[in-house]
């Protein structure tokens, strides 16, 4: 029974009837405001500056939702033999790791490439191989994925 009360389709359903309630209520203001306002002439600003508050009403609400479903924390950032393990499993080499680390620290592929005594097109190429590992488009995306899997860390024990 306990289950029951705290079920999110349960509180998603008070979210959907006070959202239909306020829309009502919306509504019958509209419909009163707009029979007043209809003789003075007011009516097309009366109507704007409500929709803009609905859907500045709508916008927050909408925010608050998606924010709160889509905050993720970060994972225990893995070391030793587990952080090994996870860098197998997705098939990153060393190398690899080295890149995705300086990607974090925020430095250009001219850069890493200096840092790292290679040419930019092994550092371009490492990149790639990141972004097909990490399933990633972009190197924010691929620092995002690599934090919520835990890899960053500290440096790659077999480096």
């Amino acid at each position: 029974m306990a289950k029951l009360r705290n079920h999110p389709l349960r509180q998603f359903g008070w979210s959907i009837l006070l959202y239909g309630l306020g829309m009502g209520l919306l509504l019958v203001v509209l419909q009163t405001a707009r029979y007043r306002f209809l003789i003075l002439d007011h009516a097309q600003e009366l109507y704007f500056g409500l929709i803009a508050l609905l859907f500045t009403g709508i916008g927050i609400w909408a925010g608050r939702q998606l924010t709160t479903r889509l905050a993720t924390t970060p994972a225990k950032p893995l070391s030793g033999q587990a952080l090994v393990q996870a860098l197998d499993k997705l098939g990153i080499t060393p190398r690899e790791y080295e890149v995705l680390q300086l990607i974090a620290q925020g430095l250009s592929n001219q850069e890493i490439a200096g840092r790292m005594f290679v040419s930019l097109n092994t550092i371009k190429t490492h990149t790639s191989n990141l972004f097909s590992k990490l399933d990633a488009q972009r190197r924010t995306q691929a620092v995002q994925k690599a934090q919520a899997i835990g890899l960053l860390s500290g440096t790659h024990p077999k480096v």
